[in-house]
């Protein structure tokens, strides 16, 4: 395992790259990817727009209410005396228009609607957490598959070189300069290699099989990708002041104390009067008699006035305002949580670059190692022994470099993730962020139909 410097920057995470760099599948071309064509991240687009439509039936409140409704059918009315009986046959029919509005009911109209578009809000930031996650899981997908191609790219290169290390080993032997052990030796450790190269093929499936699942296609020639750090705050202090202020799950839990806040104020209007209007145009013919008709008319002020309904309604109104308790407790813990995601974050961050030049003087170190293990043993100073133990620790210090430069790149995302600025305008991807208030502004004051188009 020959590799120089710059050998092994070639290797590091760019293993998979070949010489058709130019078309590539870069790191934010497959988060693009990912965020338009994600199945489970559309199908929380598709419950946001579904939650938008709590704004228009809280807004019907407001609205009339019409229907209609109308008879027919035969009647045989007999009236009987103690002499003679009557006998008449008709066919009536008739109709009804009856049209009702509510005038005033404490609020309840009002507080629906206000909680409704909070709720709305409140959708917003989840799809936002949503959005986060995705990108998230696209960009440590993207890695996965990085690291464990080159992992294998080590692997089977190791094995290319302990096959080359067993042949003169038994050139050697066949001469006399060297034992039976020896070539054991190398053939021990060869085995192990194959079989170490056999689990990291299998770990790299399980990285494409996932890569496919988050993004959306097969990786095809992925190419290098860098940290975000460039897009990070300067200090620690700063990243955990942005997440306070932008991370979509506060700005959600914050809502969803406001939807508490109005839903409270929705039952207590359950134990107040209505006041509603009610007006109705009814037609009848062939009333009661043959060639009859009845017209009916009637326009009714309406008082509905509670007066006990066995404490159901006040269980509702203590059950709504522990319910917002719980909300302004959610809010509260979301705020810690992000607040512990950040420092985590960031302390992983700084773990991995500090891995990283660990990693490298390893690298450096063994390779340097390895060179005079060889030299030795070929002037008998060393044995076939120390030559493979120097070579496992030289694979070992590279392994651990990518490991920790995949971490890396992973970490950098990871803390613009806790801080709720992981989006694809902040990225800068050539995609279209997706707007969830067109929906909205499209079905608010829609008060008929049943197109979703």
């Amino acid at each position: 395992m020959r590799f120089g410097k710059a050998g092994l920057v070639a290797v590091l995470l760019a293993s998979v790259a070949t010489a058709t760099i130019a078309r590539a599948e870069t790191i934010e071309g497959a988060l693009a990817r990912a965020y338009l064509a994600n199945p489970e991240l559309n199908a929380q687009r598709a419950a946001v727009r579904a939650n938008d439509e709590n704004v228009p039936r809280a807004l019907s409140g407001y609205r009339p209410r019409a229907s209609v409704s109308g008879d027919i059918g035969p009647q045989d009315s007999r009236l009987g005396g103690s002499t003679t009986t009557t006998r008449t046959f008709t066919q009536p029919k008739g109709g009804t228009l009856t049209v009702e509005q509510t005038v005033y009911n404490f609020g309840r109209t009002g507080n629906s609607v206000s909680a409704a578009e909070a709720g709305v809000l409140a959708a917003r930031q989840q799809l936002r957490s949503s959005e986060q996650s995705l990108l998230l899981d696209a960009a440590q997908a993207y890695m996965d598959v990085l690291r464990d191609t080159a992992f294998l790219d080590l692997r089977r290169a190791n094995i290319d070189v302990l096959k080359e290390q067993l042949r003169q080993t038994q050139d050697r032997f066949s001469v006399g300069e060297v034992t039976r052990t020896d070539v054991a030796q190398v053939e021990a450790r060869l085995a192990s290699a194959q079989a170490e190269s056999s689990a990291a093929e299998g770990t790299l499936k399980a990285s494409i099989a996932k890569y496919r699942q988050v993004i959306g296609a097969d990786p095809k020639s992925l190419a290098p990708a860098r940290p975000v750090e460039k897009l990070h705050p300067r200090t620690l202090d700063e990243a955990i002041r942005i997440s306070q202020a932008a991370h979509p799950a506060i700005i959600a839990a914050n809502y969803n104390v406001e939807v508490a806040e109005y839903q409270v104020k929705v039952t207590r209007a359950d134990l107040y009067p209505t006041i509603g209007v009610s007006g109705s145009a009814q037609k009848r013919w062939d009333y009661q008699a043959s060639g009859r008709d009845l017209d009916v008319y009637a326009l009714v002020g309406r008082l509905s006035v509670p007066i006990y309904e066995g404490g159901e309604t006040y269980a509702r109104v203590r059950q709504a305002k522990e319910t917002l308790g719980q909300r302004r407790l959610e809010a509260d813990l979301a705020r810690e949580r992000v607040r512990a995601a950040v420092v985590a974050s960031w302390s992983q961050l700084e773990a991995a670059r500090a891995r990283i030049a660990s990693a490298q003087a390893q690298v450096e170190a063994s390779t340097i190692a390895l060179n005079g293990v060889r030299e030795e043993a070929r002037v008998g100073q060393r044995t076939t022994y120390d030559v493979l133990v120097q070579d496992q620790e030289l694979l070992s210090a590279r392994v651990n470099l990518i490991a920790a430069q995949r971490d890396r790149v992973v970490a950098s995302y990871n803390v613009l993730s806790a801080m709720g600025r992981l989006s694809v305008d902040v990225l800068g991807l050539k995609v279209p962020a997706y707007d969830a208030s067109a929906h909205y502004d499209a079905v608010r004051n829609r008060f008929i139909g049943t197109s979703i188009d």
